[in-house]
């Protein structure tokens, strides 16, 4: 097991009161265990930053119980300081995740040598594979060539989540860290690109709700190669991938997503709102054919 493949980065699902629903959490995870690469928790699609910290151990515990040993499992640990992500870590740890997600810290935009000094004390103090997730458009901050060439120097800095969106700095990732990097499609509208430029791993929200289409995607490109069915796929995603990535609603999108595949994981937490009934409509329109396929 390993960062290649369809992972999925797992939905948090929230009762009516908006408590977590771990039951229905652990029962959402041991389903797509079987249905996907790998799991992962704690990252943007499960609203990381809107749990507190005993929270988002207790989502750990619930998905290694769950999950643990059926697929791989990256914990997303990210934090505003090196203190809080080391504790996050060793909480992953201890609930037996096999990987870490890491990502610059939000809202404190370190440089790009303070970003280096935090990403090895990290390392050092957890020894975990290591996916790293570079997202600035969240964080705030880039993991630049200079702190990516810095960490591959480690054995644990293994792969990274490109999220950026930007076709040419794929490119950039592509050509210069070929061999010495797993690059992750974090970008979901364009995983026919990541795949064509030799990506062997996607961390799709969507696959929340259509993990085959996913798989299928992932199958036809990465392991046959085969581009002409990859384009006829990807053709019938990307309108749903499209919006998620383009609406600024994606997560809002991802949940009722989840609803329309018969897993209701609630609202998301305040300050996002709930989706409009004409977006509703207009998702389901996109969603249910899919779905019909998708089992």
């Amino acid at each position: 097991m390993s960062f290649e493949g369809v992972h999925t980065p797992l939905v948090t699902p929230f009762k009516a009161d908006g408590e977590i629903d771990h039951d229905l959490l652990g029962k959402h995870a041991a389903d797509l265990a079987r249905r996907v690469s790998g799991l992962g928790v704690g990252g943007t699609t499960g609203e990381y930053y809107a749990l507190s910290f005993e929270e988002r151990v207790k989502t750990f515990d619930t998905v290694a119980e769950a999950a643990g040993g059926k697929t791989y499992l990256t914990a997303g640990i990210n934090a505003t300081t090196t203190q809080e992500v080391i504790r996050l870590g060793k909480a992953a740890k201890r609930a037996g995740m096999q990987a870490l997600l890491v990502a610059a810290p939000y809202y404190a935009q370190p440089t790009q040598e303070e970003l280096l000094t935090h990403l090895l004390k990290v390392d050092d103090a957890l020894d975990l594979p290591i996916m790293l997730y570079n997202f600035p458009a969240r964080t705030g901050t880039e993991i630049g060539d200079g702190v990516l060439a810095a960490l591959l120097e480690r054995p644990n800095f293994i792969a990274m989540k490109e999220s950026t969106g930007d076709i040419a700095h794929l490119h950039h990732l592509a050509t210069h860290f070929q061999g010495r990097l797993v690059l992750s499609c974090g970008m979901d509208d364009q995983a026919l690109e990541f795949f064509a430029w030799g990506a062997r791993s996607w961390v799709g929200g969507a696959s929340n709700f259509l993990p085959e289409a996913h798989t299928e995607l992932f199958d036809a490109c990465v392991e046959k190669g085969d581009f002409a069915l990859g384009r006829k796929l990807m053709a019938q995603l990307l309108p749903v991938l499209e919006l998620l990535e383009r609406s600024g609603k994606f997560i809002q999108y991802v949940r009722y997503g989840c609803e329309l595949a018969g897993v209701p994981v609630g609202v998301a937490r305040a300050p996002l709102g709930a989706l409009s009934n004409d977006e509703r409509s207009a998702f389901a329109t996109l969603v249910e054919p899919m779905l019909r396929n998708d089992r």
